[in-house]
């Protein structure tokens, strides 16, 4: 669709930024604050991270979700993010596409995460479309029963993230650094990681989805694209949430697990 022609049609202004290799720190940090202190829609597509990095929503706990001691001896970066969720393992294949909106930009949308997750999901069923399996299921999108995008939203407002790590490859040792959390999808029945997700480029390529990525989101928003050097540094201040997990709070973390570990055992003996 043409930009004069999409104006015509009274659609809404969308700001294209796309990476690729950014550091995932990096491009959260972007969003975090394009999503307190912009007042615009933006679209963040990064092609990839720099170093395999686990990331973690916001109220997740490394003693529950982590095995420790290997991230720890494998020098494994820890995030957590300003988003909810769960943790996630990311590297130089997986995508990210993030959309940062407006509530009025958006009027079909109300601002809750189901009404949310449905409009993404409606949104990528045109990226998918012909290729047989996809759902969104529960708050992932599968083809079957095998996830292969995770989810992550904030809602603030009038302003809302809805944040995908895709996975277009996956490392099968990067999967052996998550523990199986306490909470997870009905559907997944139990399932360890690597017979849970799939692998994007079994399905799609590369390049096709993050084209096809783009042009659906360009069917309900004008789209401009801007560099990362042309994005405005004016914007208002916000708290930055968004941090890294330092090698001393996991080994913290670590020696309470254990210690905490030890004395059940003890008790019960």
């Amino acid at each position: 669709m043409s930009v004069s022609r999409a104006k015509g049609l009274g659609l809404p202004l969308m700001n294209l930024v796309r990476l690729k290799g950014t550091p995932i720190l990096e491009q959260l940090h972007l969003e975090e604050r394009l999503l307190r202190a912009s007042s615009d829609n933006w679209c963040i597509v990064n092609d990839g991270t720099n170093l395999p990095t686990i990331v973690m929503g916001m109220s997740g706990k490394p003693c529950q979700l982590l095995e420790l001691g290997p991230v720890i001896e494998d020098r494994i970066p820890v995030i957590k993010r300003f988003t909810g969720g769960g943790t996630v393992v990311v590297d130089k294949s997986t995508v990210f596409v993030s959309l940062i909106c407006n509530k009025d930009d958006v009027p079909n949308v109300q601002p809750y995460p189901r009404s949310v997750m449905a409009w993404s999901g409606s949104l990528y069923g045109e990226v998918f479309k012909g290729i047989n399996g996809f759902h969104l299921r529960e708050n992932d999108y599968v083809f079957g029963d095998r996830k292969f995008g995770g989810n992550a939203q904030s809602i603030t407002g009038n302003r809302w993230i809805h944040h995908t790590s895709f996975l277009w490859d996956y490392n099968v040792k990067n999967m052996s650094y998550l523990k199986l959390p306490s909470r997870v999808p009905q559907y997944r029945l139990e399932r360890d990681h690597t017979d849970f997700v799939c692998r994007m480029k079994d399905y799609i390529e590369r390049s096709v989805f993050i084209e096809k990525t783009i042009n659906a989101v360009g069917t309900q928003f004008v789209l401009k694209e801007l560099n990362l050097d042309e994005i405005d540094d004016s914007c208002g201040e916000h708290i930055e949430s968004t941090r890294l997990l330092t090698v001393d709070e996991l080994k913290e973390t670590l020696a309470k697990t254990n210690t905490t570990r030890f004395e059940s055992i003890a008790q019960a003996v």
